[in-house]
């Protein structure tokens, strides 16, 4: 691992987009979700997947100059086609849309197809809260999550992010129904790092601690036979209302070529607010378990570790910071 100043690796991740040709405004877009994650410890969904965007800009399956078209289905239910843009430019255009709806109708929901890797989930729950709206965001994958039971893929990983405005800093969740990212395996894959026994299958349908074993077998569903559940539930959900992929038909997240085909959905609500701090506060101040120091809301260990990593510097895998200044042109290819 190399310890590289955020601003540092902030301009050399902006200087390879700028090389593959996206526009400024949106390459801005693509960067701050990709060093939010970095920032918050989710390296996952973070620089490592840059190199895969510039490849499949230049391989035309990411169009990065367009931000989709808008049709409004209902008065309250916007259809997205993405036109293979970048999926935060994409996302972030349709919930402009549906928050302005929002403010109209008190609900608005926006379902998104022929986008690309729209990435944390809580980047735009967070933004999104602090405005003053709920917002509930889903997002499907490729196959990469075994359902319960079974010996292969079949599910995405699913992810569901919610957020809720509070006082001060708003309430934000950000799961996936899989027990871990496909993307997390990769961050391991690339640090030759062994990964947890429980976390996944390799391609004979056996559990294996080998990070490139796992990328060609399958993840755990959390929760066992509940995580399977919810993962399938919102599978079926933004399948159905984006008019997306499904199950193993899903390309596009993982590869350079293909064009992607998942799907996401946005609820935007914007409602009566209704103050949660107190009840937040009195979480936070429960008496800890034995094991822990303090009792966390979730978001709070990652704004921590942004804080952190602001004062002291990012983490990056050597392989991946390399790669960064190749793509960059501080750098000559081996």
């Amino acid at each position: 691992m190399t310890i590289v100043d955020a601003v540092l690796l902030k301009n050399v991740a902006a200087k390879a987009l700028d090389r593959a040709g996206i526009p400024k405004d949106h390459a801005v877009q693509q960067l701050d979700l990709l060093m939010e994650a970095e920032l918050r410890g989710i390296p996952s969904h973070g620089l490592l997947r840059l190199d895969r965007i510039t490849r499949r800009v230049a391989n035309g399956v990411i169009d990065p100059n367009t931000s989709g078209s808008h049709e409004w289905r209902k008065q309250a239910f916007l259809s997205v086609d993405g036109q293979k843009g970048l999926g935060p430019v994409v996302a972030n255009a349709a919930l402009d849309a549906v928050k302005s709806r929002a403010r109209e109708t008190g609900i608005a929901v926006a379902a998104i197809r022929n986008s690309n890797h729209i990435g944390m989930l809580g980047w735009y729950a967070e933004r999104v809260a602090s405005e003053g709206f709920t917002i509930i965001g889903l997002s499907t994958s490729e196959a990469l999550v075994h359902p319960w039971g079974a010996r292969r893929a079949m599910l995405g990983t699913n992810p569901i992010a919610i957020g809720i405005p509070a006082e001060g800093e708003p309430f934000m969740m950000d799961t996936a129904t899989g027990v871990v990212s496909m993307g997390e395996i990769h961050d391991h894959a690339h640090r030759k790092a062994p990964i947890p026994e429980h976390w996944a299958l390799d391609e004979r349908g056996n559990r294996t601690t080998d990070a490139e074993a796992a990328k060609r077998g399958a993840i755990a569903p959390f929760g066992q036979a509940k995580g399977y559940a919810l993962g399938l539930a919102f599978e079926l959900l933004v399948s159905s209302l984006a008019g997306a992929a499904i199950g193993t038909d899903v390309r596009g997240t993982l590869d350079e070529t293909e064009v992607c085909n998942k799907g996401d959905v946005f609820i935007v609500i914007d409602g009566p607010r209704y103050d949660i701090r107190d009840y937040l506060d009195e979480i936070r101040n429960m008496e800890p378990a034995a094991g822990f120091s303090q009792v966390l809301v979730p978001g709070e260990r990652g704004r921590a570790c942004r804080d952190q990593r602001l004062r002291e510097g990012v983490p990056v895998a050597d392989e991946v910071w390399e790669r960064l200044q190749v793509l960059a042109g501080m750098k000559v290819a081996a």
